[in-house]
């Protein structure tokens, strides 16, 4: 899904890609790439990874959908999608959760001139706040519901239905202490150190996922880039609660958003986040 400017001259921003959180379809962003593109970005795009309901499995295809293809595959897909725009125009990233993971193991980080995360982090169930709660509900009672149903369901408060066998991938990892570092067909040791440019990371204080040690256990990987981390509490959204998603809801445009928006189409020195 593109935004891009309407009824006014071209903007000369970055382009801006997008890349969800898992569960999230693209359509949850669309008022924060509006913001974008309103603040000057040329173009965003927002995109659904594989077996998401807005980007089924093709008819006929009989291969297994892994969770590491929405890194290795859709997301350089959707890269070079957005780099057609405007061929060799700056490009920057916004990741949340699964997405800010992503950057590491897509194969090509350096296309990103800099990359905000929000509540990226590793998803070992014992560094969550609900730690009992998430081993019951993805090994006890998310995998043999999804090898039932063959994909989760929206009644299990995951967001979009993904197919089995991603969540199968997602709970594998999220019960190992490195998550997907000790993976070997992700390959991310060797590529987050690939990473070389700016990153934002935006915890919540109020993320029962993102704590500051889920967090620090992701971003620990991105041994060669500049890491700038802060965080956001309820009173910096006007005592609203933030969670784990919340960040990209529409009423954090005048309170969460413009310092992140800033810092990524002016760069870091153009602000400094609260």
């Amino acid at each position: 899904m593109f935004t891009t400017p309407s009824g006014c001259p071209e903007n000369s921003g970055p382009l801006v890609l997008i890349s969800s959180a898992t569960g999230a379809p693209r359509g949850f962003y669309r008022s924060f790439a509006q913001e974008l593109v309103a603040r000057g970005s040329r173009a965003v795009l927002t995109y659904d990874y594989r077996g998401l309901p807005d980007s089924p499995r093709p008819p006929g295809y009989k291969g297994r959908l892994n969770m590491r293809d929405w890194a290795h595959r859709d997301m350089p897909a959707a890269m070079r999608r957005l780099d057609a725009v405007a061929p060799g125009h700056p490009m920057v990233g916004v990741g949340q959760s699964f997405g800010g993971q992503a950057l590491g193991i897509c194969g090509q980080p350096e296309r990103f001139d800099r990359y905000c995360m929000v509540a990226t982090l590793s998803g070992y169930w014992r560094n969550t706040d609900t730690a009992l709660r998430n081993l019951v509900m993805m090994h006890m009672f998310g995998l043999p519901m999804t090898a039932l149903l063959g994909r989760t369901a929206r009644w299990m408060g995951l967001g979009e239905p993904i197919p089995a066998t991603v969540f199968r991938d997602w709970a594998r990892w999220c019960f190992h202490h490195e998550y997907f570092f000790d993976d070997p067909s992700v390959g991310a040791r060797e590529g987050y150190a690939t990473v070389r440019m700016p990153i934002l990371s935006l915890g919540m204080t109020d993320d029962p996922w993102g704590t500051p040690k889920a967090i620090h256990a992701l971003m620990k990987h991105y041994v060669n880039a500049d890491i700038t981390e802060r965080w956001l509490a309820p009173e910096n959204a006007g005592g609203q609660p933030i969670g784990h998603l919340g960040f990209f809801r529409s009423r954090f445009r005048d309170t969460l958003w413009p310092a992140a928006i800033t810092w990524l189409l002016d760069g870091p020195a153009a602000t400094t986040p609260p």
